[in-house]
């Protein structure tokens, strides 16, 4: 996709295009079904009790059949390298780019978002909760508060210039979308011009909220309607479980 055809688009929507490739990270995750997963692992037991599903179905958005599903899915991805019950980084990135090696700003920041426990690895329950903010029944304050967090790349509470854009490159980089360099500029001085209301050059989390609702558009491409019906979607996900009632 070519960023400079696309002079028709609204400030909003031209700012919002670059978290496409950030959503589409997740659609892998869910559609994880490609030559770097032909293997399967023997099936084993799983670890996860009713109760333990039960809790994470009323923490998120999801039910208990689904969370159930989701925990086939995370197995999958989980064993693609080390099969210790986690996601390891390089098996994340095997999942997004199919090769387990180099350095990405766009992976580290996927990472970083899933591990809550900041622990480095991504576990069942932390898989779960960063799924569930891409659910349609998800509140749109979680929706706002994790693109927020997305490009707060140095966790300070502000998005600054300088983020925004390494977040942007590097989403483009690992996408087929091509930004020239004035263009890219053009954008970022429109954002915070719009969402910078106190012109101190940062954006903090109040402006980003009122930029987010004024750019619903933004806020659509953070949900992933299949995410409700994930059961009906992968139904072979339900008859393979092994949970302990």
């Amino acid at each position: 996709m070519d960023f400079t055809r696309s002079s028709s688009l609204s400030l909003g929507e031209r700012f919002c295009m670059a978290f496409v490739p950030f959503v589409a990270v997740i659609e892998v995750l869910i559609f994880a079904l490609t030559d770097c997963f032909n293997y399967r692992p023997p099936p084993k037991k799983c670890r996860y009790e009713f109760r333990d599903l039960a809790r994470l179905a009323d923490e998120t958005r999801f039910n208990v059949n689904e969370v159930e599903a989701l925990y086939e899915l995370f197995k999958k991805l989980s064993s693609s390298i080390i099969d210790d019950g986690s996601i390891h980084k390089e098996e994340l990135q095997l999942a997004l780019f199919c090769t387990p090696y180099g350095e990405n700003l766009f992976l580290d920041r996927v990472f970083d978002l899933f591990d809550e426990k900041r622990n480095g690895v991504i576990e069942f329950d932390e898989f779960v909760h960063a799924l569930s903010i891409f659910h349609p029944y998800a509140p749109i304050e979680e929706k706002i508060d994790f693109a927020f967090r997305l490009y707060d790349l140095r966790q300070t509470g502000y998005i600054e210039r300088e983020e925004v854009k390494q977040m942007v490159a590097a989403i483009m980089m690992e996408s087929d979308m091509t930004l020239s360099d004035d263009l890219l500029e053009a954008i970022i001085d429109k954002t915070f011009a719009d969402a910078d209301t106190d012109k101190d050059g940062r954006i903090n989390k109040e402006e980003w909220k009122a930029f987010a609702i004024r750019h619903p558009t933004l806020l659509k491409n953070m949900t992933l309607p299949y995410l409700k019906d994930i059961t009906t979607v992968f139904p072979s996900f339900i008859f393979n479980t092994e949970v302990e009632d």
